[in-house]
Formats: structure tokens, C-alpha cells, sequence
């Protein structure tokens, strides 16, 4: 029967700094993305004129009730 292979603390490291730097990277790029179609939308309502005069601040966060106030 063969030995089971060993892993060693120095494998397991490289491989989980691997995997961060993976992760951090995809993570990084579809944050990105998100972030340019949601000001791409901002920008086409600006250009459209359905900006009402308020901040991009504003207009980026639809939860937020700054609307609402006087």
C-alpha cells in the first residue's frame, strides 16, 4: 500500500495566501463592475435631465429619505 502524501504547514500557508489573493481579486473586480453600472445609471439620469438638483450622494444611496425633507 502506498504512504499517504503529507501535507506540510509550508503547502498549507502558500496555498491559503493562493486562494486569498484569488478571492480578493474577483472580489475587487465585481465590486468594480457594480460600481460602474450604478454610475453609469447616475450619469444617464443626469443626462436625461431626472437629476432634480440634488447632491450624486443622493441619488447613489435609494434608501436614504434626503428627499423627503424640506
Amino acid at each position: 500500500m502506498p504512504a499517504a502524501k503529507k501535507i506540510t504547514l509550508l503547502q498549507t500557508v502558500a496555498f491559503a495566501g493562493v486562494f486569498s489573493a484569488v478571492s480578493c481579486w474577483y472580489g475587487f473586480m465585481f465590486g468594480r463592475e457594480s460600481a460602474r453600472r450604478e454610475l453609469g445609471g447616475i450619469i444617464e439620469d443626469l443626462r436625461s435631465g431626472g437629476g432634480s438638483g440634488c447632491s450624486t450622494n443622493s441619488a447613489a444611496s435609494p434608501d436614504s429619505d434626503a428627499h423627503s425633507k424640506p
